[in-house]
């Protein structure tokens, strides 16, 4: 079985991804890594090639920074670093330049992999998603937050990416996936006030306007992870390739879990999920069989 992992990433120095320890993380799955570094004003290029594998095929990309609409571009780069893997690969394994996976899980997923390498009506492998948000300890847990995402499919050039880059199509209809016991950490919104304010900033551009901009991101310093509906104590352990990174914190964030800021609607819908286990309403860009 061969395994190709890819993934973009764009000045990840002055907005703080972890794309190193992303990359890392499943590198001892992969028998090659597709990086495509875009045109970055930071030496994102180097950070990735300071990775000691061969593994690792790196590629230059320029943005097309006037795909303002519904988070485009980032699909592009996503299929552009698709279109690199090698035409030996069986399933190739997709990350953003914040998401982990916990070595716990490495075992699992490659499990799953062989299980269904030769059942072509299995199209992907979904994940469970844990978002954390505003430090290392909580993980938020509203109604807003995806569940569920694909991050391995087959290595199919009628697969791209879809919409904002979050999942998959295959010619333009939902991948047919089996949902897997492992999760993907999304660190997104883990990062110093500052760097998440700058990057608040910088990416809505990928969604919207110079006017909305101006209404919607506040001209501010620092980033207020204080308004957030709803968070929850991790009561786990973060992937190894994560600790250094959580031990050179520099800020402070405290959260009561008790407090829960709904609307009537929320309230209501919550209550209904924590009864059922079944979100009312969900987006589901994929067909679990």
């Amino acid at each position: 079985m061969f395994v190709s992992g890819f993934t973009f990433v764009r000045n990840a120095i002055t907005f703080d991804y972890p794309v190193v320890e992303s990359i890392t993380s499943i590198l001892d799955l992969c028998d090659e890594f597709i990086v495509m570094v875009g045109n970055s004003e930071d030496t994102t290029k180097e950070l990735v090639q300071n990775i000691n594998s061969d593994k690792i095929k790196i590629f230059d990309s320029i943005w097309d920074d006037s795909l303002r609409e519904g988070g485009r571009v980032l699909a592009v780069e996503t299929d552009k670093a698709f279109l690199k893997i090698s035409e030996k690969a069986d399933w190739c394994f997709y990350l953003q330049a914040d998401e982990v996976v916990h070595e716990k899980f490495l075992p699992v997923i490659k499990e799953e992999m062989f299980r269904y390498k030769s059942d072509n009506r299995v199209e992907g492998l979904l994940f469970k998603y844990l978002h954390f948000y505003g430090s290392y300890d909580f993980v938020a847990d509203s109604r807003k937050w995806y569940r569920n995402e694909i991050r391995i499919v087959r290595n199919d050039r009628n697969i791209h990416s879809f919409r904002d880059a979050q999942g998959f199509r295959k010619n333009d209809r939902k991948l047919n996936v089996k949902l897997i016991d492992a999760y993907i950490y999304h660190y997104g919104w883990v990062k110093p006030p500052v760097m998440q304010q700058e990057k608040q900033k910088h990416f809505h551009k990928h969604w919207h306007d110079d006017e909305w901009l101006k209404k919607n991101v506040k001209d501010v310093n620092e980033f207020d992870y204080s308004k957030i509906d709803s968070l929850k104590k991790f009561e786990s352990t973060h992937p190894n390739v994560m600790l250094k990174r959580i031990r050179e914190k520099n800020w402070k964030f405290d959260f009561d879990p008790a407090g829960k800021n709904f609307s009537m609607k929320d309230r209501f819908l919550t209550s209904i999920e924590k009864t059922t286990g079944k979100r009312i309403g969900e987006y589901r860009n994929y067909k679990i069989i």
